[in-house]
């Protein structure tokens, strides 16, 4: 049996800064999706249209099912979060939407050696969430010498 990766859980320091950032991004976040209790918002439920599940939990939920769970010390994770979407203009736009409203720009659009569009913008927390084009085979290059 091999593993399928179907959810990402994100502890969030702040749901609304991170909602309003996804939400920037184009992701789709119904009110419903949204677990509110009288503390506060502590979980999002998002299924994204290629089925996979996206979370938010505040670090008080997340104490609940990880008994290891520990704050971090610095803003992020090494963890890059991407997102494809249609074309390399959305990448641009996207982009360019997100830096508008103070998000920190971790790498302006740029075309890589596999031929997409890529960027990647830190959310509220930190954490660096990629965006990418399709890849055109007419834009692929030979990889870098590392």
């Amino acid at each position: 049996m091999q593993p399928d990766l179907k959810q990402l859980d994100l502890v969030v320091h702040d749901m609304d800064a991170s909602i309003a950032f996804y939400r920037s991004a184009g992701v789709e976040i119904p009110e419903s999706a949204i677990w509110r209790t009288p503390s506060g918002i502590h979980h999002v439920d998002i299924t994204l249209p290629g089925g996979m599940v996206l979370h938010f939990d505040s670090p008080a939920l997340a104490k609940v099912y990880n008994r290891g769970w520990r704050e971090w010390s610095g803003p992020g994770t090494r963890t890059v979060i991407t997102f494809s979407v249609p074309s390399r203009d959305d990448v641009d736009r996207i982009y360019t939407q997100l830096t508008g409203l103070g998000h920190t720009s971790s790498q302006p659009p740029f075309d890589p050696f596999w031929g997409a569009r890529y960027a990647i913008v830190e959310d509220p927390d930190g954490n660096p969430v990629g965006f990418m084009s399709p890849s055109d085979p007419a834009r692929r290059s030979a990889p870098p010498n590392l």
